[in-house]
């Protein structure tokens, strides 16, 4: 749901929580995305640093420059001049994703946890029974049917929140609880209504169904594709996951290993919003 207004919080004496509405919804997450661009482009000498999240944004500011008061205000003007209408283009990439569903590294990850957990639905036939799929086939091509939209950047240097665009594409899952010790790096998993991709080992709670060779987060700046960002992805790109077999995985893997691997992506495309919100109230069944 979209607030009238926006609402701010204060995060200590150096941070602005700016909550543009609740829930995880495209249209939130675009004007969020909309309202932080115009904020960026104002120039504001006394902020610091802008971190766009799925429904609000979080300003660093120096409080010596400006006051919380003062620059809420200001924000809130600029809300004001650029409305919360969704509508018109941007430019947005489209990145391929190779994925191997229901490999051994996640299989391995999941068996680990339900030897201490062993009332654990093992996560596939848990992501199944909760979105009424009658098998894992059906779960990967659910899952693979559609772009997803990347919403938020954040928790960990790289991690992506991914939405997705077609309605009838929708998979919901619970987290685990307590989350696991650790999750591969490159396991694709599902949370909410969220799809994520982990950039490196680490604690997770989020039901896993594959796994990814092609890194999305590349620290040392190695590879190709990380020329210009140790992040693959940006707020507004588009992901669609390739289901690939072991083998062609293993391609990948090695190309990677070799530095020689290139992601698929295509930085030509333009996402008209107010065309997509159209199609994607006919596909919900919502069109008027």
């Amino acid at each position: 749901m979209l607030h009238d207004s926006p609402k701010f919080y204060p995060g200590g004496d150096r941070a602005i929580e700016v909550e543009i509405g609740d829930g995880m919804d495209f249209t939130v997450n675009f004007i969020v995305h909309r309202l932080v661009a115009a904020v960026r482009e104002a120039g504001i000498a006394a902020i610091e640093d802008i971190i766009p999240e799925l429904a609000s944004f979080q300003v660093n500011y120096d409080p010596d420059r400006m006051t919380y008061e003062d620059l809420t205000a200001e924000i809130g003007r600029i809300h004001a001049a650029v409305g919360s209408g969704v509508q018109g283009s941007l430019p947005s990439r489209l990145i391929s994703i190779p994925v191997a569903y229901f490999d051994p590294q996640t299989t391995k990850c999941i068996d680990d946890y339900c030897g201490t957990y062993p009332e654990k639905q093992p996560d596939p036939e848990l992501v199944c029974a909760a979105n009424d799929l009658p098998d894992r086939a059906s779960l990967m091509r659910r899952h693979s049917q559609t772009e997803y939209w990347v919403a938020a950047l954040g928790f960990w240097p790289g991690l992506c929140s991914l939405l997705p665009l077609d309605p009838q594409a929708r998979i919901v899952a619970p987290k685990y609880n307590p989350p696991r010790t650790w999750t591969p790096k490159g396991a694709v998993a599902i949370g909410g209504a969220l799809t994520c991709i982990y950039p490196d080992r680490t604690p997770g709670g989020y039901q896993l169904i594959g796994h990814t060779p092609a890194p999305i987060y590349d620290g040392t700046q190695r590879l190709f594709d990380f020329r210009d960002s140790p992040a693959l992805f940006k707020a507004g790109d588009r992901v669609r996951f390739v289901p690939v077999t072991l083998e062609e995985y293993a391609h990948v893997e090695a190309n990677v290993a070799e530095g020689t691997f290139r992601h698929d992506i295509v930085d030509y495309q333009v996402f008209a919003v107010d065309r997509y919100l159209e199609w994607s109230a006919a596909r919900s069944g919502k069109a008027k």
